[in-house]
């Protein structure tokens, strides 16, 4: 089975890249011979990981990552990156956990391709 991280940067609602990322991941894991995936969220991404998203209008990324969590896809948010943004202690998504560079590095060396947004 191949096995594929994705590395997401991008604000939840501030760009597509993330919504991109997410609607990639949820569209492998539909494919017949579905890809072991991983999705790390770094930078302003990981404010997606937030319990209690309610979007106005348009997409909601809180669902689609529990989408994919309920998928048995681990989903880490950059603790660096949460710390940094004072949201460490917050209500996280279902299935949504906080995570280290040193699991990234993991991740990315056990991986058959890693794809960024």
């Amino acid at each position: 089975m191949q096995k594929i991280v994705i590395i997401a940067n991008g604000a939840a609602y501030g760009s597509e890249s993330l919504f991109n990322s997410l609607r990639l991941a949820i569209a492998l894991r539909d494919q017949p011979e579905a890809p072991e995936l991983k999705l790390f969220l770094m930078s302003d991404a990981v404010t997606a990981g937030l319990q209690g998203q309610r979007p106005v209008e348009g997409y909601n990324i809180q669902q689609m990552l529990e989408i994919l969590t309920a998928q048995d896809v681990p989903v880490k948010l950059c603790k660096t990156c949460a710390d940094g943004r004072g949201i460490s202690s917050l209500p996280l998504a279902d299935g949504v956990a906080i995570g280290t560079l040193v699991e990234l590095a993991e991740w990315t060396l056990q991986a058959d391709k890693v794809l960024t947004f």
